[in-house]
C-alpha cells in the first residue's frame, strides 16, 4: 500500500497536515475494501459469451427467498418429493392435436424449478430468473396484473418497448398446447395449463428475449394472467425441448445451429453456477457421445438408447423391452434436467437395487424416496453404478450415487422406481446423476455427449 502524503503551505499546521492524510489514508482502505468486496461476491459475476449461468434455486445466489435452516439433506428431499408429478408430466406428453378446448391430459410446460437461469426480457431489459426444463417448449412468465401469482417480480409488458401481443392468427398460436381461439382468428391467443391441481392462463405474446450477450428479438412466450391452486415456479420457466417453440426453434438455426450443452452445479453448490453453452462454438472438442433418438409420441424429450447397467462388474439381466426405444408406446429412456433423482420403471429398478444389496453389507433402511440406505463407513466399498449407453458408458462418481443422512451417518442409493401411480413406460436419468457433467445435445446431427467437468 502506497503512502499518501501533501504538500502544504507554510500557513497549514501540523494538526492539519495529519489530518488530511489521516482522511486520504481512510479513503484509500474503504476504496480497497469496496474492491475486493467486489471481487468475492460470486453472485455477482457475469457469465462469458455465449454461457449463460445456472443457479440452484436453493443456492445462496438464488434470488428467491427460501427457508435456510433447512439441512442439505432436508432439501433435497424436499424437491425429491414433487418426482412423481413431474413422472406425471413426462407420461402425459402425447402428440400435438389442434384443438380449441382447454386439454385434458397434463401439458404443463414447468416442473420442478432445481436450477434456473439469468435472463431479460423486452426492451430495456428486464431481470427474470427463469426455470431451464429441457423437457418443455414453451416458455412463460408471470406478468404484471396476474392474479393468483406468487412472484414478487413479475414481467411488465407496458415498460418495454419491443413488446407486443398475437392474435389467433400466427402460426405460433396453434403450436401452443391448450390454445383457445375462435373461428375469426383476430382474438388474441390465449391459452391454457394445468399440472397436479395446479392451473394458470395465459396469453402468447412477443417480446426481445436476452441470453448472457445474445439477444433474441420477436420471442414467443406465454404472458401469465391467473393461477388457480399450488405455488408455480415463480419466475416462470424457459423450454429447451425439440418442440417448435423451443429456445432453438425459434433462436433460428444460424444462431446456435441447434447445439447446446449444460453443466449443473452439486445442490451444495452455493455461489459457483454452472453454464448453459448455445451453440457449437466452446463446446468441448473431444467427448463420447451417443445416438440421440426421436419419438414422435413425445417430440419434446432427449431420447437416449440405454442398452444396460452394471453394478459393480456385474452386468444386470434386465428384460430388453423394459429399456428399448419404442416410438409406437413411447417407452424408452430420457435425458431431464427437472427431475431431482433417476426412476427407472420398477422391475428395472428393483433388478438394480437388488444387486446392489447383494454387493453391499447390510442391514438397509429406508429414508423418504430412498429405499436402499446403509452405514456411511461401507460406501467406499460400495461398487460404482455404470449406465451403458450406444457408444457410450458413464461411471457415476460416489458423488452423483448417493446422498446422506443430515448426521452423515447412512448413505442412500440415489435412485428410485417410478411411482406406482404413475402409468409411465419411461426410464429418466435426472439431475442428480447429472451433475458436475458436461451433457451435450447436438440436434443437427442426433447425438448426445457426456464428459466430466467440475462446475461447482
Amino acid at each position: 500500500m502506497h503512502a499518501y502524503t501533501v504538500q502544504a503551505s507554510s500557513s497549514i499546521n501540523m494538526d492539519a497536515k495529519l489530518s488530511i492524510t489521516f482522511i486520504l489514508f481512510s479513503a484509500t482502505i474503504q476504496l480497497l475494501a469496496f474492491t475486493n468486496a467486489i471481487a468475492l461476491d460470486h453472485c455477482a459475476s457475469e457469465p462469458l459469451h455465449l454461457d449463460v449461468a445456472l443457479i440452484p434455486i436453493y443456492s445462496k445466489c438464488s434470488p428467491f427467498q427460501l427457508p435456510s435452516a433447512r439441512s442439505w439433506l432436508d432439501t433435497l428431499m424436499i424437491m425429491a418429493s414433487t418426482d412423481s408429478q413431474r413422472l406425471h408430466y413426462l407420461s402425459s406428453l402425447l402428440p400435438k392435436k389442434r384443438s380449441t378446448s382447454v386439454p385434458i391430459a397434463s401439458g404443463l410446460a414447468f416442473n420442478i424449478g432445481n436450477y434456473v437461469v439469468r435472463v431479460k426480457l423486452g426492451t430495456p431489459g428486464q431481470l427474470m430468473f427463469m426455470v431451464l426444463d429441457t423437457s418443455s417448449d414453451e416458455a412463460w412468465v408471470p406478468c404484471s396484473g396476474c392474479t393468483g401469482c406468487s412472484a414478487a417480480v413479475t414481467f411488465s409488458p407496458k415498460a418495454s418497448a419491443t413488446y407486443r401481443s398475437l392474435d389467433c392468427s400466427v402460426p405460433q398460436c396453434s403450436q401452443v398446447r391448450g390454445f383457445s381461439c375462435p373461428d375469426a382468428g383476430s382474438d388474441p391467443c390465449s391459452f391454457n395449463h394445468s399440472y397436479a391441481g395446479s392451473s394458470f392462463s395465459a396469453t402468447l405474446v412477443q417480446d426481445s428475449l436476452g441470453l448472457a450477450s445474445d439477444i433474441i428479438p420477436n420471442y414467443a412466450f406465454g404472458c401469465v394472467n391467473n393461477v388457480a391452486g399450488g405455488p408455480l415456479p415463480s419466475q416462470g420457466l424457459l423450454g429447451l425441448g425439440r418442440g417448435p417453440l423451443s429456445l432453438f426453434s425459434q433462436s433460428a438455426g444460424s444462431l446456435y445451429r441447434g447445439v447446446f450443452s449444460y453443466c449443473l452445479p452439486s445442490f451444495k453448490s452455493y455461489f459457483f453456477s454452472g453454464s448453459l453453452k448455445l451453440g457449437p462454438r466452446g463446446q468441448p472438442k473431444r467427448i463420447r457421445t451417443t445416438p440421440l433418438l426421436r419419438n414422435p409420441r413425445r417430440p419434446s424429450l432427449y431420447y437416449v438408447n440405454l442398452t444396460g447397467v452394471s453394478v459393480g462388474r456385474v452386468h444386470v439381466g434386465l428384460p430388453s423391452e423394459l429399456l428399448s426405444f419404442n416410438p409406437n408406446t413411447g417407452a424408452g429412456t430420457i435425458i431431464d434436467s427437472g427431475t431431482v433423482i433417476t426412476r427407472f420403471v420398477e422391475p428395472v429398478y428393483g433388478a438394480i437395487r437388488d444387486e446392489f444389496r447383494r454387493q453391499v453389507k447390510g442391514p438397509f433402511s429406508s429414508l423418504g424416496a430412498f429405499d436402499t440406505c446403509f452405514v456411511k463407513s461401507y460406501e467406499t466399498l460400495a461398487p460404482t453404478i455404470t449406465l451403458h449407453f450406444s457408444g457410450l458408458e458413464l461411471k457415476l462418481p460416489l458423488e452423483n450415487s448417493f446422498v446422506h443422512s443430515s448426521s452423515g451417518s447412512l448413505a442412500c442409493l440415489a435412485m428410485a422406481a417410478s411411482p406406482n401411480n404413475v402409468n409411465s413406460v419411461l426410464n429418466v436419468i435426472a439431475n442428480l446423476q447429472q451433475q458436475n457433467l458436461r451433457i451435450l445435445f447436438d440436434t443437427v446431427n442426433n447425438k448426445v455427449g457426456i464428459a466430466r467437468e467440475l462446475c461447482n
